[in-house]
């Protein structure tokens, strides 16, 4: 098995060619995926309704198709869900990716064509492998198996043409025999619904698997590594998983989990981040300790990028990769081989680097605080926690706040709460580093912090540990995917789970 390092590496120098091309030709890269979209969707009934065979300019595509949400494409969607064939797409589409990104009570259905496999998801997957062995070339990844923590819808069958899942449940079904053969653990254990029942499974089934990689969202990845040396009585992972030297995340900022996943490995590996969502594989780290992920350019998808000003204008304007600055806020705008066109994600990014153009996942449209004016976004609680956490020696599991209004003879605040897997010794003092913190990181909260004209010190509540699972329970969002939003601009949530977290104290 060792022979298949030095092939794996000679076959990803092979498909850097490719990569390197689309990363120095990034525009004009960008034009031809347009161009291809277009033409191949032009004969489809939103193809004529929009002109697509007159459509040779990206000013072309923004005169005739207007910025799209779910619920604008949502009548289409319902045809295809049926078996229509060729309405948002030229070729039939027999996927749907049940979107997992929201903890609303309302399931969003995400077309994915085999083009979208085969040309973003897979080949995105493929090309991270491939800058992955180009910075490690003697690595022996493929030389054992991808623990995958993913899926926790079984597959549906709507009808003969058409079946529905999680995204992770979907590739999980249509990867390829080889990368079935590199995984573990094995599908129906993948794809099982009930998470307590699954941690239990995946522990007991991969415990003796030469384990290379992990790949899941860092909460429910502590959950099994803690299990894992439950059962062992190992002291880190390593010595359970001697081999495993890499650890794909995303879905969450990782600032906030890093040090509990170093403590349990025990020795050091390599982390990349990857921004892989139900629209799209999008991004990722290139190599580990990169600022930002590497904007996947020749994937399948087009990119627009709108200011994040323009959300909530009748007709809002969005720019091109040529004009994007780093550090601003912008809302994700894509058209995919999946048929989404000019589809708002949702989610916010900021650019890092540009060329090449590396970005970083600032927050969600709807999930920041700005309730005084002072603009606070999922990027700058997860920093500052971080820092706090470095700080004191407390350890989190999971966070939400939101704003407390001006009362008679008060003014407003951020409030927190908190579930820690690690209380600091004084949560006073934890919460003003916290404070200081987001001041130090956002200017417009630390001028409405001035003197406490505006906003007095952020109120921090700690939770009892399961407070924030619980939540999901009850909102029969527990596994995967699915998190509890970090902030919000209303305190309905908020409330929420503070009436749980106090029926758990009784």
């Amino acid at each position: 098995m060792k022979l298949l390092s030095p092939a794996i590496s000679r076959l990803a120098r092979l498909r850097l060619t490719a990569i390197e091309h689309w990363m120095q030709h990034p525009i004009e890269t960008q034009r031809e995926v347009l161009q291809h979209l277009v033409t191949d969707a032009q004969y489809t009934e939103f193809g004529k309704k929009h002109a697509f065979s007159t459509t040779f300019r990206i000013r072309d595509l923004k005169q005739a198709v207007p910025i799209h949400e779910y619920d604008d494409l949502k009548p289409y969607i319902e045809r295809m869900l049926k078996g229509e064939d060729n309405l948002l797409w030229n070729t039939p589409v027999e996927w749907f990716a049940k979107s997992s990104g929201t903890t609303s009570d309302r399931s969003k259905y995400i077309p994915v064509s085999q083009e979208s496999l085969d040309q973003n998801h897979y080949q995105a997957s493929k090309d991270v492998l491939t800058m992955y062995y180009l910075h490690h070339p003697e690595s022996d990844l493929l030389t054992g198996k991808g623990l995958v923590i993913g899926g926790s819808h079984q597959i549906a069958q709507l009808n003969d043409q058409v079946r529905l899942g999680d995204l992770s449940a979907v590739l999980l079904q249509n990867t390829p025999f080889w990368g079935q053969w590199l995984r573990t653990p094995e599908l129906s254990i993948a794809l099982m619904d009930e998470w307590e029942t699954k941690i239990e499974a995946l522990a007991q089934s991969t415990i003796t698997e030469n384990v290379t990689s992990l790949s899941g969202v860092p909460t429910w990845t502590l959950v099994l590594l803690r299990r894992i040396l439950e059962i062992t009585g190992a002291s880190h992972i390593r010595q359970v998983w001697p081999n495993l030297e890499l650890y794909f995340h995303g879905g969450v900022s990782f600032a906030p989990y890093r040090q509990q996943f170093e403590q349990l490995i025990g020795e050091p590996i390599h982390y990349l981040e990857m921004y892989n969502a139900s629209e799209g594989f999008f991004a990722a780290q290139s190599h580990a300790g990169e600022d930002g992920m590497l904007l996947m350019l020749n994937h399948g998808i087009f990119y627009e990028f709108m200011p994040i000003e323009e959300y909530g204008k009748p007709a809002p304007q969005t720019i091109g990769l040529a004009d994007v600055e780093i550090g601003k806020n912008y809302a994700l705008v894509i058209s995919t081989t999946g048929g989404l066109w000019r589809y708002l994600v949702g989610d916010t990014i900021q650019f890092t680097t540009l060329f090449p153009f590396r970005i970083k996942v600032s927050g969600r449209l709807k999930h920041y605080i700005n309730a005084f004016g002072e603009e606070v976004i999922v990027d700058n609680t997860d920093r500052a926690l971080a820092q706090a956490c470095t700080h004191t020696g407390a350890v989190v599991n999971d966070y939400t706040a939101a704003p407390v209004y001006f009362s008679a003879g008060q003014n407003g605040a951020h409030e927190w709460l908190v579930e820690f897997e690690q209380a600091p010794p004084d949560l006073a003092h934890f919460a003003h580093v916290l404070d200081d913190s987001l001041r130090q990181l956002n200017s417009d909260y630390d001028a409405k912090r001035h003197k406490d004209i505006a906003l007095r010190p952020l109120l921090l509540r700690a939770v009892p540990k399961g407070t924030f699972n619980e939540w999901l329970r009850c909102k029969g969002k527990l596994g995967g995917q699915h998190k509890v939003p970090r902030l919000s601009n209303e305190r309905t949530l908020l409330e929420e789970i503070i009436r749980l977290g106090e029926r758990h104290e009784r």
